[in-house]
């Protein structure tokens, strides 16, 4: 693993920066579950002091995406079926809620902008990038909240959402049924555009069980990044 820190794109505090670096390589797997880090090695790869590493170090194991054990280290840690359960059912009460509203408040600017995500979201299918489908993925659902004005409950519902994330990544990398991801978004748009809740909401809540469909086979194949019950 080669972390860098692109300094160039630096605009606020090294901490925050180096923060987010790790999250956004933990989500994506590029950190995968399970695996043994350390201050020097991260300082290192990022060429920056301990202090902003250990700052987010501590963030991130507040967040549960660091477990230090005493005597071992710091690993990333494994996903957790019960917080990916968890993640899912807040996830799942706020959109369905929301996407409801937005059936009724969304103005035209968001719903272009929505467009906008779901034309970029079959760029990435063609192109088979699905790290950037997961980005625009997560862009359509937190522009439904911002459209609705309820954006600052999107971004508490990402402080639960870990391990829900990180196995949306994992089932994407194995599993190139990307299409019907899109079907979904664009059918949750013509709900939103139709004014129609109850398609919208049911739309909504079938898309969010994707994962929980696959999260048994997945942790099955992929044992080793799973918490064990």
């Amino acid at each position: 693993m080669d972390i860098k820190l692109d300094k160039k794109n630096v605009t606020g505090p090294i901490r925050e920066y180096v923060y987010q670096t790790l999250k956004t390589y933990i989500l994506n797997l590029k950190l995968e579950p399970g695996r043994a880090i350390s201050e020097s090695e991260i300082s290192e790869w990022l060429e920056v002091s301990r202090t902003p590493v250990r700052e987010a170090f501590l963030k991130l194991a507040q967040e549960e995406l660091l477990v230090v054990y005493p005597q071992k280290g710091t690993f990333v840690s494994l996903i957790d079926l019960d917080l990916l359960e968890e993640g899912r059912f807040l996830r799942e009460h706020m959109e369905r809620a929301v996407v409801r509203l937005a059936c009724n408040v969304m103005n035209r600017d968001t719903l272009l902008q929505l467009e906008t995500n779901l034309k970029l979201q079959g760029i990435s299918v063609e192109m088979k990038d699905y790290v950037r489908l997961y980005e625009l993925d997560e862009e359509f659902h937190r522009l439904i909240f911002r459209g609705c004005n309820k954006e600052r409950i999107w971004n508490s519902i990402q402080q639960l959402n870990a391990d829900f994330n990180r196995i949306r990544i994992l089932r994407l990398s194995v599993n190139m049924d990307w299409d019907r991801i899109i079907i979904h978004h664009t059918h949750i748009l013509e709900a939103i555009k139709g004014k129609n809740e109850e398609r919208a909401e049911r739309i909504m809540t079938e898309h969010l069980h994707l994962v929980i469909d696959d999260a048994n086979e997945l942790s099955q194949k992929y044992a080793e990044y799973f918490k064990k019950k």
